[in-house]
């Protein structure tokens, strides 16, 4: 045994325990509102930060030390500091790195974890639904942020002819739409064009129409229960996927059945989360990020639906192009990427 090898990574594995502990504390800091009550950025002591939002002194202490103590946070002489680099992320809900919101994904990890070791030992299926609901807001709340920063500005542009359509009036399906934040960000944009929001899971539906309601876009924007492969209506100008096509059990059929829906000249835009095609160019924090949560989440939620292709999260643009082709589109390309997703575009 290498003795240096070893005690490396037991420093790796004591971080790893740290960052998990940490994020627990992100969650009750973003939903008790401390790192909104510290987005100035200016210093304060514990008492002051209970006085701003009616919390513990002594706890706050120790949830303030924690955060000092992983580069959170800023501290000298018993104040503590939540610098604007760090506030874009925890404090400000409309930045586009922020993430606080979405740790609530990772807390439903701890709360399902039985219901994955019974997936391990029998078909490998947790099916989307049976979830602990904070996956669902999690969920949202983890995607939105990079649909508001991208979405209208970057990876409509990106695809061929799409953002003369919208302007002009087309009709779009999102397929997969959970609660609705990448639908509701297009009908916001395009006002001429008419959106219809798909998604299997009820309780998400009725979400998503009550945020197309918030968001003043319910007279275009409106949110259906349906399926990948059964959803109504024909002749779209574009269907969208954003980031739920690895989760299903038969993609090659819903891509198929885009293709039936889409009128000659449609497009189709894939959103899925950033990987390359093999394994071993994955071993990347983002790749370490979406492998571990495609074991909980998006491959169990496969294995749960007929087919049970599997193609998880890191799936990879060869594996996606196969599915499309598949499916009978001529045309397939990456037209755009960030650090967290692969924006694909296929077309007849």
């Amino acid at each position: 045994m290498d003795e240096g090898k070893l005690q490396d990574f037991m420093g790796k594995l004591v971080t790893d325990m740290g960052g998990a502990a940490m994020l627990a504390n992100v969650i009750l800091g973003e939903e008790l509102g401390l790192y909104r009550a510290m987005a100035d950025s200016l210093p304060l002591t514990p008492e002051a930060l209970a006085a701003k939002t009616g919390c513990n002194a002594r706890l706050l202490r120790e949830w303030l030390s924690a955060h000092a103590a992983s580069g959170y946070m800023e501290h000298a002489g018993g104040m503590f500091r939540l610098p604007e680099e760090q506030a874009m992320a925890l404090a400000h809900e409309d930045s586009p790195v922020y993430v606080a919101g979405g740790a609530g994904v990772i807390a439903a990890l701890y709360h399902d974890k039985d219901k994955l070791l019974a997936a391990m030992r029998g078909d490998g299926a947790l099916a989307w639904g049976d979830h602990h609901p904070c996956m669902f807001s999690g969920t949202e709340r983890f995607f939105r942020p990079g649909y508001r920063a991208h979405l209208v500005d970057e990876w409509l542009p990106a695809l061929e002819g799409v953002v003369d359509k919208l302007k002009a009036g087309a009709k779009v399906a999102d397929i997969g739409c959970g609660h609705g934040a990448s639908t509701v960000v297009m009908a916001k944009a395009f006002p001429a064009s008419t959106f219809v929001g798909f998604d299997y899971h009820a309780p998400s539906i009725t979400i998503a129409n009550q945020r197309a309601e918030e968001g003043g876009v319910a007279d275009r924007a409106q949110f259906i229960q349906g399926t990948a492969k059964n959803y109504p209506g024909h002749d779209y100008d574009l269907v969208c996927y954003f980031d739920c096509l690895h989760d299903m059990g038969d993609p090659v059929g819903a891509a198929k059945h885009a293709y039936r829906s889409l009128k000659d000249d449609g497009s189709v835009l894939l959103v899925e989360p950033y990987a390359s095609d093999q394994l071993d160019q994955n071993n990347t924090p983002i790749g370490r990020l979406f492998y571990a949560a495609s074991t909980f989440i998006c491959t169990p939620n496969s294995l749960s639906q007929e087919v049970g292709l599997g193609l998880g999260a890191q799936a990879g643009e060869a594996r996606l192009r196969d599915v499309f082709s598949e499916a009978g589109f001529k045309h397939f390309r990456r037209a755009a990427q960030t650090p967290f997703n692969l924006i694909l575009e296929a077309r007849k």
